[in-house]
């Protein structure tokens, strides 16, 4: 319990442990600047030296971009180290925090930021033009690859990881939301690894995806920075669905590419996982086998798609039905049509229906092996080629016996 000096100094020990607990088991600046947040009862935003951001705990977006601005009610708050600057704290605080409490938490904010501060960093146009090179194998040499990243400040000698991260609005988006996540996930990564560059990837119109390259050869801290960027998702962009694919670290630079291919097949797959939003490549299982697929001939895994479930998926979209999902639960609880129903809360005829459906569309029986087998595929195959599963409340003719939940 606090004294009465320390009360009457505006002193919250435990606020003050929250934030030492977070430098001390190097949870990184992002953590350090919530709990100081807490602490102080304010919206902080930290700079470096040359502006820019490295963490945030904002109540909004607009609270975020107002702090940015320096909008009136935010205070500026120079970082220094024995007289040396290090940053700078922007704060708008919500009650008035005593003047000892905020000069311990930015000492102790300034002395992590001063632990951890990062080498001059590359421009987002440079790190943006090296990942390219990487991804579209420019570059066929190692010392090629890691020349352009000594010129950046990154030291890819012994390879690294690769990162993609798929964010989509549930509503309509405000303006500035890709360079949002951009920014959001690329400080999760930096958070554990200074060094680590993101750039945006143009796959999919309707999503916001970025690419992040983590140097170095060591797969657990690759595992970090992976939890880094999904605790900044989960913390910066409320109203977001959001999936994070790793992939396992590539020893030789050359080896970059590959590890792009794992990192998009894993969040291919986290897509379709609502339990799992960060999925590493080992964690794909039989989707594996597709990646070569994928890699080699695209055309060739869209045909098979084509071919086994992408009616369903269109006669989904057009009628706001759930074939798709129901096939996938079927599947999923080995052709058992009773454990089907009350997965999706429905009932047992809807779940006949559907299914004949499923065949007059595909041409897929589903009490066949071979029908069942090619479905399963066919769902796999849509998966890696990151294809978005429709979702809706069942309205079919012949659902009224039940009603499948929208997601």
């Amino acid at each position: 319990m606090a004294t009465s000096a320390e009360r009457s100094m505006g002193i919250d020990l435990a606020a003050l442990d929250a934030i030492t607990e977070a430098v001390e088991c190097g949870a990184g600046l992002p953590d350090v600047v919530r709990a100081a947040a807490r602490a102080l009862e304010a919206s902080l935003v930290l700079l470096d030296r040359t502006g820019s951001v490295l963490a945030v705990a904002a109540r909004s977006p607009a609270d975020e971009r107002s702090l940015l601005a320096g909008a009136a009610g935010v205070e500026t708050i120079e970082l220094r180290v024995a007289d040396s600057p290090v940053g700078q704290l922007r704060m708008r605080a919500r009650s008035q925090p005593g003047a000892a409490l905020v000069r311990l938490v930015t000492t102790l904010v300034a002395s992590e930021v001063e632990r951890v501060r990062a080498p001059a960093r590359a421009s987002q146009e440079a790190s943006a033009a090296l990942l390219r090179t990487i991804l579209t194998r420019d570059l066929l040499e190692s010392e090629d690859i890691v020349s352009r990243g000594t010129d950046l400040g990154i030291d890819l000698l012994s390879g690294g990881s690769v990162l993609v991260a798929r964010v989509r609005a549930h509503a309509a988006a405000e303006e500035g939301w890709r360079a949002r996540v951009l920014a959001t996930a690329e400080r999760g990564a930096r958070a554990v690894v200074p060094t680590a560059i993101a750039a945006p990837a143009e796959r999919d119109s309707q999503a916001a995806e970025v690419v992040v390259l983590v140097p170095g050869g060591d797969d657990v801290i690759a595992k970090r920075a992976a939890e880094g960027v999904l605790r900044e998702l989960q913390a910066g962009l409320p109203g977001t669905t959001f999936a994070i694919g790793r992939s396992r670290v590539a020893v030789d630079p050359l080896d970059l590419h590959r590890a792009a291919n794992e990192a998009l097949l894993a969040v291919n797959v986290a897509e379709g996982d609502e339990e799992r939003p960060l999925l590493a490549f080992e964690q794909t299982g039989a989707y594996r086998l597709l990646l070569s697929a994928m890699s080699e001939d695209p055309a060739e895994l869209q045909r098979f798609y084509a071919e086994t479930v992408e009616p369903l998926v269109a006669y989904d979209e057009q009628y706001e039905t759930d074939l798709l999902r129901t096939v996938e639960a079927f599947l999923d609880n080995d052709g058992n049509v009773a454990g089907t129903a009350q997965k999706l809360f429905t009932h047992r005829h809807t779940i006949r229906y559907r299914l004949e459906r499923v065949r007059e569309l595909s041409g897929l029986d589903v009490g066949s092996t071979d029908g069942r087998e090619k479905l399963s595929l066919g769902l796999k195959a849509m998966r890696v080629l990151g294809v978005a599963a429709p979702g809706g409340p069942a309205t079919e003719p012949g659902t009224g016996a039940g009603r499948v939940p929208s997601r």
